[in-house]
């Protein structure tokens, strides 16, 4: 893209106000916004991106939607408040409000929207924010750290436990014209503290939004984080998410990343396994339908000794969908007796549907265990033909068989309310889905 089309770009958004605004973020700023002028969009030349083409977000004009109303019945239906959980809503990149009554939350710990800080929690910002998602790496995280709009900060201090789960709910509606935000959260844990965080994003089917989001997350040694992140927008938007992670000894991460809906979405996850003894699991789950578009991209850094990382991600795809999945593993020269095992398998229900799966391995030391592997199939007539011999009709076996194949990375989800609202989701969309309730409960 040219440069007065990028320039044109983000003149499109001055309605957007920025978050934080301390002068400390503003060379930041101003260096993401140069780095995003040179460098643009990403495109299909480069490899990273070859098999997702933006140019329906790059050619399109994205407001400020703040004005917009989002229904309430849409937030309620996404909120995990009512499952005890501690909420933040933000509405089209603003805070709104915190779940009413708040669960209390230990002394010390901070879960607030990052509009609200002030000079002490500033200095928690200013330490962390902008240190783990690298801007230089494509052009939509240098324009997340440009246009940064409202999100959370989370601050767990050493040796705190958070039983309760910390919920971010961002929910979007578009107006008469594209509308668009760039939420950016920052999650900090402290030595040996350890938290839930769920990052839901939701929005209306009935017009044309973008969310570029970004979180970046620090976890002290021996800390421990369960991380959800559940992409449900509407049937026209975009989306764009970076989680970026910086680990410490000891410490273990559990991501589940699943994407449901929008046209266009893509999931990026960078993960740094800094110190000897960190673990990163990484569970994920992808499932598109009609013409939509859902890219999932992974990279695992094991920097140290006795590092190990687990990635199973699992992708449905029907109608003429196409999906692509890209894991890379790297394991550096002083990355001695690191573990590395990487699983990726789709299930194609149409003739039309299509993926891209590329796993990969970098390993420079020689004192390794490392596996990687990566099916594309469609349902085991072998299995269909053994429910048909139990009574069950071919359209209930073969929905039973998809549900089943699913469920391999949803059941290991810890949140009960999170697991049975994606088990309701996976049902459905398939047929007989009442009959199938039957068998699976």
């Amino acid at each position: 893209m040219s440069d007065p089309a990028v320039h044109e770009f983000l003149e499109s958004w001055r309605g957007v106000t920025p978050v934080p605004g301390a002068p400390w973020f503003a060379p930041q700023r101003a260096a993401a916004r140069q780095a995003f002028q040179a460098r643009g969009f990403p495109t299909l030349h480069d490899e990273d991106w070859k098999y997702t083409d933006v140019r329906p977000i790059a050619s399109r004009r994205f407001g400020s939607g703040t004005e917009t109303g989002v229904d309430a019945g849409l937030t309620a239906a996404a909120s995990f408040s009512a499952a005890g959980a501690h909420e933040l809503l933000f509405l089209n990149g603003q805070f709104a409000t915190a779940a009413d009554p708040a669960p209390a939350l230990p002394a010390g710990v901070i879960v607030m929207p990052m509009s609200r800080a002030d000079a002490r929690q500033n200095e928690s910002l200013a330490a962390h924010l902008g240190r783990y998602a690298d801007i230089n790496k494509h052009g939509f995280l240098a324009l997340n750290t440009a246009l940064a709009g409202d999100g959370a900060l989370i601050f767990i201090p050493d040796n705190v436990e958070v039983t309760i789960p910390v919920s971010l709910l961002f929910a979007s509606a578009a107006g008469p014209q594209p509308t668009g935000t760039c939420p950016r959260n920052l999650i900090i844990l402290g030595r040996n503290a350890a938290a839930t965080v769920i990052e839901c994003y939701t929005g209306t089917d009935d017009g044309e939004y973008l969310t570029n989001a970004v979180t970046e997350v620090r976890l002290g040694a021996g800390a421990r984080l369960e991380h959800y992140r559940l992409q449900q927008e509407g049937k026209r938007a975009y989306h764009l998410g970076n989680l970026s992670v910086q680990q410490d000894q000891d410490s273990r991460l559990v991501s589940h990343a699943f994407a449901l809906g929008g046209a266009l979405a893509r999931n990026e996850i960078d993960v740094r396994l800094a110190a000897r003894g960190a673990q990163a699991v990484l569970n994920g789950l992808y499932v598109a339908g009609e013409r939509q578009h859902l890219d999932n991209h992974t990279r695992i850094d094991h920097e140290q000794p006795h590092t190990t990382s687990a990635e199973h991600y699992r992708g449905v795809l029907t109608g003429r969908a196409r999906a692509v999945f890209n894991g890379k593993v790297v394991v550096h020269k002083d990355a001695q007796k690191s573990d590395a095992r990487q699983v990726n398998a789709n299930l194609l229900l149409s003739d039309d549907a299509e993926v891209d799966t590329k796993p990969e391995l970098e390993i420079y030391a020689d004192d390794v265990k490392c596996s990687h592997g990566a099916t594309i199939g469609r349902l085991d007539d072998n299995m269909l033909f053994y429910l048909r011999t139990r009574a069950i009709p071919a359209a209930v076996a073969r929905s039973l068989l998809i549900y089943a194949f699913a469920e391999e990375v949803i059941q290991p989800i810890g949140f009960a309310p999170i697991r049975a609202r994606l088990e309701q989701r996976v049902l459905g969309r398939l047929p007989d889905a009442e009959v199938i309730r039957e068998f699976v409960q």
